[in-house]
C-alpha cells in the first residue's frame, strides 16, 4: 500500500510529533492456519483502536514489514489517521529474518531523516519482531545493527516469540529485553497491549519516560 497522501504534504498538514511503529511479521509456511488468521485479525483491531484516539491516529505511525519466501513491506510507514485498508497476509516459504531487521532499520532511518529535515520532533521508534522459528538467513550483522540501535537509545525494541518451536535464544541476540513469548494464540491481547502503549507514548512528550501496561495478559517471560 502507498501513501494515500503525499509524504511532504502529510507532514504540513500534520505537524503532530511522530510515534513510528515497526512491525516485522513471520509469515513462513509455518505460521499457516490460525497463527496467521489471528495476526491478521490483531493488526486490524491494533489500527483501528489507534483510530479511536484521536491525539494516537495522528502521531502514531505504523509500517509493517513480512518476512516469509520475500521481505516485503505490505505497509510503508504512515500515520494511523490516513491508513484505510490493510492488507491481509499469507503465509509462504522459509524465515529471512536478518534481511527483514536491515530493511525495517533502513526504513526508520530513512523517515527519521523526513522528520529531521521538515522540522518534526519524534519519539523513539518502536521496532516489534515476531516469529514462530528461528532465521533461515544470515542475521548475525542484523541483530548486531539492532542491538547497536537500543542501547543507544534510538529504538525501543520488543522480540515476540510465537508457538512453543519459536527459538528464543536467538531471538535475546536481538534484545538484551523485552523478549517474551506469546501465551498461546493471544493475539488480540498482545495488539491491545500495543495500542494502549502507543497512546501512552503519543499522550507524553517526546524524549519523556512513559508507564507502560502490565504486559501479563499475553506474555511469557522468555
Amino acid at each position: 500500500m502507498k501513501y494515500p497522501v503525499n509524504f511532504e504534504q502529510a507532514l504540513i498538514n500534520n505537524p503532530s510529533p511522530r510515534c513510528p511503529c515497526m512491525l516485522l511479521l513471520d509469515t513462513s509456511h509455518s505460521m499457516s492456519g490460525a497463527p496467521i488468521d489471528e495476526l491478521n485479525r490483531g493488526v486490524k483491531q491494533f489500527i483501528n483502536e489507534l483510530k479511536q484516539d484521536e491525539i494516537a491516529a495522528g502521531s502514531v505511525e505504523l509500517g509493517v514489514i513480512t518476512f516469509g519466501e520475500h521481505v516485503s513491506e505490505p505497509q510503508e510507514m504512515t500515520a494511523i489517521e490516513d491508513i484505510t485498508a490493510v492488507k491481509t497476509f499469507t503465509t509462504y516459504g522459509r524465515t529471512p529474518m536478518g534481511r527483514a531487521v536491515e530493511t525495517a532499520l533502513d526504513a526508520l532511518e530513512e523517515r527519521k531523516a523526513s522528520y529531521k529535515a521538515h522540522a518534526i520532533s519524534y519519539y523513539q521508534p518502536w521496532v516489534v519482531l515476531m516469529t514462530d522459528g528461528a532465521p533461515t538467513d544470515e542475521w548475525q550483522a542484523a541483530a548486531e545493527r539492532l542491538l547497536k540501535l537500543s542501547a543507544q537509545g534510538k529504538v525501543m525494541v520488543l522480540c515476540i516469540g510465537i508457538g512453543d518451536h519459536a527459538n528464543m535464544q536467538v531471538l535475546k541476540m536481538f534484545a538484551k529485553k523485552n523478549v517474551f513469548r506469546l501465551q498461546g494464540l493471544k493475539f488480540n491481547t498482545f495488539f491491545s497491549w500495543l495500542s494502549q502503549s502507543m497512546q501512552r507514548v503519543s499522550a507524553s512528550n517526546p524524549g519523556d519516560g512513559v508507564k507502560y501496561p502490565d504486559a501479563g495478559g499475553w506474555a511469557s517471560i522468555a
